[in-house]
């Protein structure tokens, strides 16, 4: 499997989760009552966790599911930023994973195993997005095409609007 669109999605989340952290926004609150990036990042710590076990699990050939709800628990996000020790902590766990991810699902992966269906439940801001199996691919490229993009975004949405970066047209 190539992960050139994962590595991009994670090298994209670095480059916000600095400059937010340059900008001294790590521990402010969205107006609208969302998560600050200490805990956008526990959270991506926490799915990128849960990935590396269903892969890994797969890759042992031993049965495995995929339920992000431990990722959305509010005690357990807390719990992460205190164990990683906060923001620099969180982006180095990030970055490990991403290589080990990446690792793991590149050259490792046969195609048979990434056709793996993987019992799953996906939820977000309370809804049921995903309760069936999923081709363990799937939640790869998923996490490469919509939650690593969808969370570099809500980094960005921190920042004050003259602070954010410019988007390229086209």
């Amino acid at each position: 499997m190539d992960t050139t669109q994962l590595r991009n999605a994670y090298q994209t989340l670095f480059d916000a989760a600095s400059t937010v952290a340059d900008a001294g926004e790590t521990r402010c609150t969205p107006h609208d009552g969302g998560w600050n990036a200490e805990q956008i990042l526990a959270h991506v710590t926490l799915v990128n966790a849960t990935t590396i076990a269903a892969i890994s699990a797969v890759a042992a050939g031993i049965n495995t599911t995929y339920d992000n709800r431990i990722a959305l628990d509010t005690w357990t996000i807390g719990r992460v930023i205190t164990l990683a020790g906060g923001t620099t902590g969180l982006r180095d766990r990030i970055r490990a994973q991403a290589d080990a991810l990446c690792t793991l699902t590149g050259p490792t992966l046969s195609e048979p195993e990434l056709d793996t269906m993987v019992p799953s439940r996906l939820l977000s801001n309370n809804e049921v997005l995903v309760d069936q199996p999923v081709p363990l691919r799937e939640l790869i490229t998923g996490l490469a095409a919509v939650e690593l993009p969808g969370h570099t975004q809500q980094l960005l949405d921190l920042l004050p609007r003259s602070a954010r970066p410019t988007r390229p047209k086209g």
